[in-house]
């Protein structure tokens, strides 16, 4: 009988009820060393992880393959994927695990991160030195606990993944889909330039110049929602911020999004994010003030 592929939060830890964290950093050795440098087939169904390799070697194991780690590279790896590694004993970098519902990721990031992958660096080129020197400095932030570190590491965050996808899809072109991520970029854009307008789905199948059927494919394909549900998301996450960097009411804030009923607005909120504006507010300044005194 196959023996069942253990489930963690941290790997050899117990999983939780709830997660008591939404990002965690160690070093590869921290952790590997204690189980002799291999890290046995797991998963982790509420968490995406970032492996950064800057020393050593070792094999990568997902999917049923090998893949060979030397460095710099690093390796992504979705929620629900069982993977493992085995690594020399001189190896060194940073694991980061971030609870994969905090991600803010859009377009072509999005499709690179539904997938494990292993990213080869190059130092001596511009966009992967900056990728070293972000994951560096989020382990710096994530370390140091200095005032407004959750705004930094989540930027360099984004940063790095949108980098790993590009310097990713360079190296891959044959895997690639070059038709499908210039769509997402120019949905992207258009959605960014109408979202207030609170255009269908149908609007930007036109302005692509395909049919809404090929659209919501493409947009499944790359982000695995539907498009109604990805362009409704620019009008939540608008709405997000400005509850919370704002002193703008919920009814003026639901006008400046483009909703005539600003009781409509609360309600689709409180259907989209299970919370009205209000306790989202509230609770979102309270958590980014624990944060900011830590």
């Amino acid at each position: 009988m196959t023996k069942p592929v253990p489930t963690f939060d941290l790997y050899g830890e117990k999983t939780r009820k709830e997660p008591d964290f939404w990002l965690h950093c160690e070093t590869i050795p921290s952790r590997s060393s204690l189980h002799r440098y291999e890290i046995g087939l797991h998963r982790h169904d509420s968490f995406f992880q970032i492996l950064y390799i800057s020393a050593g070697s070792g094999d990568a194991l997902f999917c049923g393959g090998r893949w060979s780690l030397t460095p710099p590279a690093i390796v992504t790896i979705p929620p629900a994927v069982d993977h493992g590694f085995r690594f020399s004993p001189d190896v060194d970098g940073h694991v980061f695990t971030l609870l994969a519902s905090h991600m803010r990721l859009s377009g072509e990031v999005v499709r690179f991160a539904l997938e494990p992958r292993v990213t080869l660096l190059e130092a001596g080129k511009p966009d992967s030195a900056f990728i070293i020197a972000t994951l560096e400095r989020l382990a710096g932030e994530w370390t140091n606990r200095r005032s407004g570190r959750t705004n930094l590491m989540e930027a360099y965050l984004v940063l790095a993944l949108t980098l790993a996808a590009r310097q990713w899809g360079r190296d891959n072109p044959q895997r690639g889909a070059g038709a499908t991520a210039w769509r997402m970029e120019h949905l992207d854009g258009l959605i960014q330039q109408h979202f207030r307008g609170q255009k269908p789905a149908q609007f930007y199948a036109r302005e692509l110049g395909i049919s809404p059927t090929h659209l919501n494919r493409l947009v499944k394909s790359a982000t695995g929602l539907t498009a109604h549900v990805y362009i409704g998301r620019k009008l939540i996450d608008e709405a997000r911020r400005d509850l919370v960097f704002t002193q703008m009411s919920a009814q003026e804030i639901g006008i400046r999004l483009g909703f005539a009923d600003p009781a409509y607005f609360s309600r689709y909120f409180l259907r989209e994010t299970g919370e009205t504006p209000r306790a989202f507010r509230v609770a979102e300044r309270a958590r980014l003030a624990a944060q900011s005194s830590e």
